[in-house]
Order: structure tokens, then sequence, then C-alpha cells
């Protein structure tokens, strides 16, 4: 599995999903549906898992015992049993290394798509705060923060 790829290529290397749903589960029990949101929101969005990649995760967890599933106007709630608790610890580097992928594959992902006058103001202003390295006054970091805040600010108010 590589390091970084390129924002055209799969959101998630094989087996990754599989980690995730584990590791949510792990949290509370969860529809398939907030699964499915949770991933989502993981990647801020910018990916969201199909509802026919999770249902067989979810029915591979329960052949395999490691989730039971509990009938709720007519929706199963999926919890980790015993056997499941075991799985996740056993496969608890596993599923930092799929969290800390889902990361940075988020961001990579997000960058792609933003706009490229947006990209090329970033990559100027990372340029600017990269002049000032170590050699930060309190008074110049107080400014420059305060101006990165307000537009932080004005970004949100546009999304609304």
């Amino acid at each position: 599995m590589t390091a970084s790829r390129p924002a055209t290529s799969r959101p998630l290397s094989r087996g990754d999903l599989r980690l995730l749903v584990l590791s949510l589960l792990a949290a509370q029990p969860r529809h398939g549906y907030e699964l499915i949101k949770g991933i989502s929101e993981m990647f801020v969005q910018v990916y969201t898992p199909s509802a026919g990649s999770i249902y067989p995760v979810l029915s591979q967890f329960e052949a395999a015992g490691w989730v039971s599933a509990l009938e709720e106007a007519g929706r199963k709630r999926y919890q980790l049993t015993a056997l499941g608790q075991a799985e996740l610890a056993a496969q608890r580097e596993e599923v930092e290394a799929a969290l800390h992928r889902v990361r940075h594959s988020a961001r990579s992902i997000a960058k792609a798509n933003l706009p490229p006058v947006v990209r090329d103001a970033m990559r100027e202003l990372k340029q600017a705060l990269g002049v000032h390295h170590a050699r930060w006054q309190y008074d110049n970091a107080a400014v420059v923060a305060q101006a990165l805040s307000e537009a932080a600010a004005r970004i949100r108010a546009q999304g609304r």
C-alpha cells in the first residue's frame, strides 16, 4: 500500500473499509446507514461508501461472529461481540494505520477538489508563513493569527 496516491485513485486501501467498520462499531452500536455516514464524515463528505460496500462487510462480520444484529423497527443495529472485540484488539495496529491512511486520503481528495485559484492562494499563504520560520514576534504572530481567523470566518460564512 502506498503512502501517497493520486487524488483520482481509490480513497481506501484494500481492507481499510473492514477496519474502519470494526473501529466505528467498537465506539458504539450502529445501523449500516450510520456507518456510511460515519465514514463519510471521516472523509469530510468528499467520499461516501455505498450501501453495496458496507452491508456485505456487516454480513461477513456477522457470519464470523464478530457482530450481532438487533432488529429495531425493521432496521438492524450492529454491535461488536466479544469475538469482534478480540478481533479489533488483534488488529489494533492495522486499524490505527487505516485511520492514518484515511486522514491522509481525505486531505488529498479535499485538496484535489479545491478550485485551482484557491489551491494557489493556499500555496502562497504557506510560503508567506514559511518566510518567518522561528523568527516570530508576538505582535506579528497575533496580527497573522487574527487575519487567518477572520479569513476562516468569511470562508465559513460563504458556505452557508
